[in-house]
């Protein structure tokens, strides 16, 4: 038996292998054998000093989301977005019938008009009848009354200006507009029916940003407010947290404490009602990490090419934990000090050529 071998058999003890998986890492050991540790990329593996994390089950809302509700009276004319459509911000969703508003719109333009002429005369007046007090040809009495007069027109074209600013408001109440980008959840009513201030009328929600909901035990409360970071964890993904929100009191039936976790704006692949693990940093631990580049996965085996004492590679399996960033942590398989090969395409490239050595593309 050769020393790559032995090698390879003393590292297969070291965790648990079914009959089929300890075929194939004696097969690839044995092609594995032929590799040289001056032709291939390695790295010696070392523990680097990592943030200790707690996981809590947390669920992905959405920041804007809500019921849009009619602020006037009218009978639905149209409905432009039905549910599941996007709709941009600011964009007409819903259409009332206006011609009440509109009759308001044209009554408040007409006082208005009305206003703006009597003011006009009432200035007029007590110009005139400025000019003749100070000649003392009027009374005191009658100028009192022009002044009167002009500062009453003057409060009549105000209102009337107001009035129709509010008769606009009241039209502009008929076409229903999204206060935001996002996608309808739901439809609260159809064509010709007749609807009444604080009527809902479409529920949606934006995707832009989101948020994780998380029930913080209250053990953790203190590091997590001291620390203040997080992280949401989803299909292997780490995703950081922008912002963290505790809530000043805890719950009284859970005793909890409710935590918001702020994700990056346009956050992929993440919707609304998700479960997703959010890690909190509670600390520091010193933890095993490889490149995630350097695993080879075959089948349901996951290893990376290991160098033996003898300057060879085999490959070894290797039990996994969490991803931070690029790096992924190891639990079982290697030691520290060990050294490994970071490109296991050219370890590949290499097992292919006929001689068993990496191939120079220049011949």
């Amino acid at each position: 038996m050769t020393r790559g071998a032995a090698s390879t058999k003393k590292s297969a003890k070291r965790l648990r292998f079914g009959p089929s998986l300890r075929i194939a890492i004696a097969l690839t050991a044995l092609l594995a054998a032929r590799l040289h540790a001056a032709e291939s990329p390695t790295l010696v593996v070392q523990r680097e000093h990592t943030s200790l994390e707690r996981r809590v089950d947390g669920t992905i809302e959405a920041v804007n989301q809500g019921t849009v509700s009619a602020q006037t009276s009218g009978r639905v004319l149209e409905v432009l977005y039905d549910v599941n459509d996007f709709v941009p911000a600011g964009a007409v969703i819903i259409r009332l019938g206006n011609t009440e508003q509109k009759a308001g719109l044209e009554e408040a333009q007409a006082a208005l008009t009305e206003a703006t002429a009597r003011e006009g005369e009432a200035r007029t007046r007590f110009d005139r009848v400025a000019g003749l007090f100070e000649d003392r040809a009027v009374s005191r009495q009658q100028y009192d009354q022009a002044l009167a007069d002009r500062d009453a027109a003057g409060a009549r074209l105000a209102a009337a200006r107001a009035a129709l600013a509010a008769a606009r408001e009241g039209v502009s109440y008929t076409e229903v507009r999204a206060p935001y980008a996002g996608v309808v959840t739901r439809r609260h009513v159809q064509v010709g029916e007749a609807v009444r201030p604080g009527s809902p009328l479409m529920s949606g929600l934006s995707l832009q940003y989101l948020r994780v909901v998380v029930q913080l035990p209250q053990s953790l409360v203190e590091r997590v407010r001291a620390i203040h970071k997080a992280a949401v964890y989803i299909d292997g993904r780490r995703v950081e947290a922008t912002r963290l929100t505790l809530s000043p009191q805890a719950s009284p039936e859970s005793t909890s404490f409710l935590v918001r976790l702020d994700l990056p704006e346009n956050a992929a692949d993440l919707y609304p009602g998700m479960f997703v693990k959010a890690a909190f940093v509670i600390g520091e631990a010193e933890r095993l990490l490889i490149p995630a580049g350097a695993l080879v996965e075959r089948s349901e085996m996951t290893a990376v090419y290991v160098q033996t004492v003898d300057g060879r590679f085999v490959l070894r399996q290797l039990r996994l934990g969490h991803r931070y960033g690029d790096k992924i942590e190891v639990l079982a398989g290697l030691e520290q000090g060990e050294t490994i090969v970071t490109d296991p395409l050219t370890a590949l490239e290499q097992l292919r050529a006929p001689s068993g050595k990496l191939r120079n593309d220049a011949n």
